[in-house]
């Protein structure tokens, strides 16, 4: 069993996938060739965003996005403790702040009053001053835009819609990718929407920041020459045959991935109730399903059910075993655990299982059946 098949993701898609690549390799346009721009346009068309800029990576996206508006030393930038390292080790990057804030542990997303907890005490110490508020729409799921967008407003900050896991996620008939004031996405492969390499894109609506971002991938290129460099910026393109891969798997995650994806989690769901926490979705939200977690008893009960799941040839992950503000790399600042109590709960009890939009019944079957066994 695979916690994430790419081999039957190919197999599905295959004759599209080998024949998009080889046109780009008889056309010989490596680096933004003409399939990155065809995938920008249906990406920005796919999410109800006016532009789309691709780059190498989702923490290159963060990063760029931060850089398009000018962050760095004196600002604050306000990030969720429990999520990747690249959600608030961007912040680091243009020398910015990071502040982490501790998440809601029915949905893993940054909670709004710890949010506003968090602001408060920024702006009574007086240092730094707060600019910008990373939204993670973690495990698939979109963060609460509407109290978060609301916050930022209000203390005159910008939001970033950090979907690398939320592609394909949406609140209502808004997609994931469409909040904020501007918003990236990761194609690392194990995502829902992943190429076969590194990839990611920065999404915005203003044409001045798409003019931007494209000469900040590009080591500050000039938008006439190329040869006068405006700016500092950093060398983060898309590869054209990356392009080729996503084209075809845009296309089937809208047609059946998303549904099989939600049908799976709806019989994890199912089967689960009673046993462990399973996720929760609130009404009107669509969640992409990056990762399927639940959260057993304590820690002990976790690590002995990783343990059982894995001498059955069931694969599991723990999606995160530690929180930000718990890294070595922040390890002089001042983040008392006592600001995070959800997001050291949730790391000693979370269990990320399979899956993918091909998981079978079957396999539904084998992890549920072996988790109610142990």
């Amino acid at each position: 069993m695979q916690f994430h098949d790419l081999e039957a993701q190919y197999q599905a898609l295959k004759a599209e996938i080998d024949a998009g690549m080889a046109e780009v390799v008889r056309g010989g346009r490596f680096i933004l060739g003409p399939q990155v721009a065809l995938l920008e346009e249906r990406l920005s068309k796919d999410v109800g965003r006016a532009y789309c800029v691709t780059c190498g990576n989702g923490t290159d996206a963060l990063v760029l996005a931060l850089m398009m508006w000018g962050i760095g030393p004196g600002d604050a930038v306000f990030a969720p403790d429990f999520t990747y390292f690249a959600s608030a080790g961007c912040a680091s990057t243009v020398g910015a702040e990071l502040v982490p804030v501790d998440i809601d542990l029915a949905t893993f997303n940054m909670s709004p009053d710890a949010l506003e907890s968090a602001i408060a005490r920024v702006e009574a110490e007086g240092r730094f001053k707060p600019r910008v508020v990373i939204a993670v729409d973690l495990f698939g799921q979109p963060a609460c835009y509407t109290r978060i967008e609301a916050i930022a407003k209000a203390h005159g900050m910008l939001v970033l819609e950090d979907a690398a896991q939320g592609y394909g996620g949406a609140v209502g008939s808004r997609n994931a990718c469409s909040f904020g004031d501007a918003a990236i996405t990761s194609f690392f492969p194990a995502k829902p929407l992943g190429c076969y390499g590194d990839g990611g894109a920065v999404f915005v609506d203003g044409a001045r920041q798409d003019a931007l971002l494209r000469s900040l991938r590009a080591n500050g290129r000039g938008e006439t020459d190329k040869y006068d460099n405006q700016r500092i910026g950093m060398n983060s393109r898309l590869d054209t045959l990356q392009a080729a891969v996503l084209l075809p798997k845009l296309d089937a995650l809208r047609r059946y991935e998303l549904k099989a994806l939600n049908q799976a989690a709806q019989k994890y769901t199912q089967a689960l109730a009673g046993y462990v926490q399973t996720p929760s979705v609130p009404a009107g939200y669509t969640s992409s399903w990056a990762q399927y977690s639940i959260l057993l008893e304590n820690r002990a009960r976790r690590d002995g059910a990783q343990r059982y799941l894995k001498e059955r040839g069931i694969p599991s992950m723990v999606y995160y075993p530690r929180g930000i503000h718990q890294q070595t790399a922040y390890a002089g600042k001042h983040f008392p655990d006592e600001w995070y109590p959800n997001t050291i709960e949730a790391c000693a009890r979370i269990l990320a299982l399979p899956m993918h939009p091909y998981l079978m019944d079957a396999d539904i079957s084998g992890v549920t059946e072996a988790l109610k066994d142990y």
